[in-house]
């Protein structure tokens, strides 16, 4: 489905609904407006809304209200499921006025339909011309489809109001004008567009997502979301592929495996067939057994797959097609949702799709979807007073009574007790007799809460969800305190809240399928609910789809992964993995999918238990692990025991207390400084600062110096606003001017590590690892075989000090000819380094120094990128024997990866790592040609102000104010005659047309 024109369509009209809506409220609340005469005590209502949440709450409802209902009905027009086109022109036209409009101007009013003769009266007068209007056919319009509204309303009773309601006095205007909301509906919802029901999930996703834009954007103004904020910021639209996988392996699953010869294998591509036979497994024996529900519905999607395979249960069960959708509405499907109009639609796709199926449904509205809006409920003292039993515990009773106090924003997390909700419903049968009584709607009130309960307390054969995902940060204090009291392994995201609540959904054996984020899978701060799930409800299948699975999300923004639990299963059955990570799409994703679903042999498709996951630290659901990698870590001792890692210093102000430093003058920076004591005494103020960097192994990316004057002083005393605390923190003060290794702690490429010298701080970007064995470590991190652990302990972007420990090293990696090699590949790691200068380790150009007096500079170029060539060549044969020795201490050789490509080997002067493999030998050379040429004007350049020099290598003059005299001194003689080359004396070289303008170091930077 071709999705743009349906997001354009909804956005649009959801700004001007907004604005329609709001012009009508103005004219029904004007002094003396028509209906404050007619409409008196419905004005009171609206008014008494605004008055409890706010106009632009109330308008945007509103807005919303008659969005769905437009879209309804122009979806019913287009089935042919109306008698009339309600929004749509006559059958076979595909332009005109509505056909109800269009009769009625001819006198043909649907009686069944208008029945309020005063409506009647005014439609036809309007019409007609006796009666008068500025607008006589948009009125009428709007009179009969407050009817047609009504109407339905005993149909589908959660889409269409009854008479009375509010929402009569706010139709938008303007809805018959050329290109206005229901000639653009047309144009959109096409009948071949109505063919699929998933046409009203797109349209909920994209009519709030400019809601959800503006909700992100106070998050990151530290905004946090409570109830009106979290539909719109954690709304996201199932793709329906996944949506398939799950229903197929969790509902469709458990029937295959009541009935073995079902032909409904034959529609579920998706479908894992069990190798081993399965025993204990939930027992089925009609399909009104098989229970779903998805506690964060939406708009229905998961639902409305699961009535397809549910249609085809009855089916090839016997059952009768026309009684079928009416069953499984009583039966099978169930959902919950806060968002009222959410959920409104979710029961309108369900009824689509049993009228679809049945040509009377609409006249059984005994049948309705069971979609449950869970409402904030609460009672008074006095009304518990009236609840509460005489015997029992009054505090526990007026808990369970008011449970449902922050519905709208903890909704089906919730977690009624059984018994006490059957208590409940006991109570409430006793209190019939007051039913007409001044307790009407108390009492009203109190059955709405117990059926919330039964539907919350009450197990399912499935749970299926897409949960709203929103990490702890951005929750409002009421939903973080609920999260760290309800759910303390899950509570760092709702989405990790919703698998924890779905398993208690689910009874025992049956199947909890989900689409979540990934990172449950890894991080340290699920770590207890990761065990807590393999333990008690392992994995029946995963397709773990990483980033773009979503192709409505534009990038890497999230990683996700699919996947079905059975709570009771045992831990020692294997499960199937599906590893499509990376695929860079959706449709890349949903081929491997559906490839890896269909042969077991699939080379990304794996198998695993929840024993074999308890064998890594942490338990990490690292599937694709082999027996070999997962023994390593019982077999060698951790980093953690051999060394200290931690996380940098937080300065809290860089922009203040860092610098590059060539930025600083260079007499105030401190070099090569062992120790604290040392580097207080020396008066220096800026000293080398580690900041993490981009791909680069064994050494380099230090570029950067940290104010630590005086052992910081000024970090270690600058206080927050409030006074209360420093701002810095992570001072690591046992640890600094150590030397270590060095990592870039948040990266999306793989992770490489380098030698830090002593003398340096480290920055919270780079984290710190410190030992008496630095080299042999540094082997091991940057090996092929750390790279493989470590996308096993922490495959997300964060490369944070405790995963660092978990890395197993083995002994046998600690010899000589493995720290020769270390030593080396750090050695010409640092001299590339150097060979720029943005390092304040440069000398002078390599290929003036090594390569003066061999010919033209042509000549020099070419032996000297012959020789860069060979030094690239030679990095890349250690670490490829790096790789190697690594690989054959931990005894995996055979399965890791121990040749390194070229392009990978991170060295600057390393043209295909610098510019990127595949191109010629001459494109290499001309853009190398190009930024030699640069380097050697930044030297010329450097070399006419006096920072270097023709005459010595390294820094000449760096400090401000420094004069010709002081860099006389830097030679030994008081002659400029003594040196080559001269400073500008002005520190200025104009660039001019006229000659006489020109300056001696212009001449010399032309003529060089």
């Amino acid at each position: 489905m071709d999705t743009k024109p349906l997001e354009s369509f909804a956005k649009a009209a959801r700004r001007e609904l907004i604005v329609a809506v709001e012009a009508r409220v103005s004219t029904v609340l004007a002094a003396g407006s028509v209906a404050r005469s007619e409409r008196a005590e419905t004005v009171r209502l609206l008014e008494s809304l605004i008055a409890d949440h706010g106009r632009e709450h109330v308008i945007d409802k509103v807005a919303y209200t008659w969005f769905n209902r437009l879209i309804a009905l122009r979806f019913m027009d287009s089935r042919g499921y109306t008698d009339a086109g309600i929004v749509s022109p006559a059958s076979g036209q595909a332009h005109g006025q509505p056909e109800i409009l269009a009769d009625a101007k001819r006198g043909d009013v649907d009686t069944e339909v208008v029945t309020n003769a005063s409506a009647h009266e005014a439609i036809i007068g309007l019409l007609d011309g006796t009666r008068r209007s500025t607008d006589a056919e948009g009125e009428a319009y709007a009179l009969l489809l407050t009817e047609y509204c009504r109407y339905w309303h005993k149909t589908m009773p959660f889409m269409f109001e009854a008479e009375g309601a509010y929402t009569e006095l706010l139709v938008p205007a303007g809805l018959l004008a050329d290109g206005a909301l229901l000639s653009r509906a047309r144009e959109v919802l096409t009948e071949e567009v109505c063919d699929d029901v998933e046409v009203i999930g797109w349209l909920y996703q994209f009519y709030i997502s400019e809601r959800k834009d503006e909700v992100f954007a106070g998050f990151k103004k530290n905004k946090k979301a409570g109830a009106d904020e979290i539909p719109a910021a954690t709304q996201l639209f199932t793709p329906h592929w996944i949506v398939r996988y799950l229903l197929q392996n969790s509902l469709g699953r458990l029937w295959m495996l009541n009935r073995p010869t079902s032909q409904l294998v034959d529609q579920m591509d998706y479908y894992i067939a069990p190798i081993e036979e399965e025993t204990d497994f939930l027992r089925v024996s009609a399909p009104e057994e098989l229970t779903v529900i998805d506690p964060a519905c939406g708009s229905g999607h998961m639902l409305t797959y699961a009535f397809d395979l549910l249609y085809s249960i009855y089916e090839e069960e016997g059952y009768a097609p026309s009684e079928i959708p009416s069953l499984i509405l009583a039966h099978n499907l169930h959902g919950t949702e806060i968002d009222p109009r959410a959920g409104a639609l979710a029961a309108f796709a369900l009824s689509m799709k049993a009228r679809a199926k049945d040509r009377r449904f609409f006249n059984r509205p005994e049948v309705q979807p069971k979609i449950c809006v869970i409402e904030p409920i609460s009672f008074t003292p006095d009304e518990i007073d009236l609840l509460v039993t005489k015997d029992g515990d009054r505090n526990a009773e007026e808990s369970l009574w008011n449970q449902f106090r922050d519905a709208d924003t903890f909704g089906s997390l919730i977690q009624p007790d059984p018994d006490a909700t059957v208590q409940a419903a006991l109570v409430l049968k006793g209190l019939n007799d007051l039913e007409a009584t001044l307790h009407y709607d108390t009492l009203n009130r109190a059955r709405l809460a117990v059926a919330q309960a039964e539907i919350l307390s009450t197990t399912y054969s499935v749970a299926v969800a897409n949960p709203p995902y929103m990490g702890s940060k951005n929750m409002d204090a009421r939903l973080a305190e609920f999260a760290q009291s309800e759910f303390k392994e899950a509570k760092s995201d709702l989405f990790a809240m919703f698998i924890q609540r779905c398993l208690t959904l689910t009874v025992p054996h049956g199947a909890t399928a989900m689409i979540t984020m990934q990172s449950w899978m890894f991080l340290s701060s699920y770590e207890e609910l990761r065990e807590k799930v393999v333990r008690l409800s392992p994995p029946v299948s995963m397709a773990h789809l990483g980033e773009r699975a979503f192709d409505s999300i534009g990038g890497a923004v999230v990683s996700t992964t699919a996947f079905v639990l059975e709570p009771g299963r045992s831990a020692v059955r294997g499960a199937d993995f599906i590893r499509v990570v990376e695929g860079e799409n959706e449709a890349a994703k949903r081929t491997a999918l559906l490839k890896g679903a269909q042969s077991a042999d699939c080379v990304w498709r794996y198998a695993a238990s929840s024993e074999d996951f308890a064998k890594v630290p942490g338990a990490p659901i690292a599937y694709w692990l082999s027996d070999g990698m997962r023994a390593t870590f019982s077999a060698f001792p951790a980093l953690s025991s051999r060394s200290r890692s931690a996380k940098g210093l937080v300065t809290a102000n860089n922009d203040a207390f860092v610098r590059y430093w060539w930025e600083v003058a260079s007499s105030r920076i401190g070099f090569g400084y062992s120790d604290r004591d040392s580097a207080r005494s020396s008066r220096k103020r800026w000293f080398p600062y580690a900041k993490g960097g981009e791909y680069r192994r064994w050494a380099g990316n230090i570029d950067s110096v940290v104010d630590w004057e005086s052992d910081g002083l000024r970090i270690q005393t600058t206080l927050t606003a409030d006074g209360s605390r420093v701002r810095a923190t992570n001072f690591n003060l046992d640890r600094i001017f150590r030397p270590g290794i060095a990592w870039t702690v948040v990266t999306s490429g793989p992770q490489t590590f380098r030698k830090v010298p002593s003398g340096s701080l480290f920055d919270a970007a780079a984290g710190l690892c410190q030992s008496q064995s630095d080299d042999v470590h540094l082997g091991v991190l940057n090996s092929s075989v750390a790279s493989e652990i470590l996308a096993t302990v922490s495959p997300t972007l964060n490369l944070h000090p405790g995963y660092l420990g978990s890395v197993p090293v083995s002994s046998a990696a600690d010899n000589d000819a493995f720290q020769e090699n270390v030593h080396a590949a750090v050695a010409t790691s640092q001299a590339d380094w150097d060979d720029y200068e943005t390092s304040w380790g440069f000398t002078r150009l390599s290929w003036f120094g090594d390569f003066a007096g061999r010919g033209s500079l042509w000549q020099r170029y070419f032996l000297w990128s012959k020789n860069q060539k060979s030094t690239a060549d030679e990095q890349q044969t250690r670490e490829t024997r790096n790789n190697r020795l690594v690989a054959e201490a931990y005894g995996l050789q055979d399965e890791v990866p121990i040749d390194v490509p070229l392009h990978r080997v991170s060295l600057t002067r390393n043209v295909e790592f610098r510019y990127g493999p595949g191109k010629s030998e001459a494109e290499y050379e001309t853009l190398e040609r190009a930024d030699l040429a640069a380097e050697l004007i930044t030297y010329a350049v450097g070399c006419m102000f006096g920072r270097y020099s023709l005459d010595e290598p390294g820094l000449i003059l760096a400090d401000q104010g420094a004069t010709l005299q002081d860099y006389l001194t830097k030679f030994s003689t008081s002659s400029s005659s003594d040196v080559t080359l001269m400073p500008d004396a002005d520190n200025v070289i104009p660039f001019v047309d006229d000659v006489g303008l020109r300056t001696m170091s212009s001449k010399a930077f032309e003529n060089s």
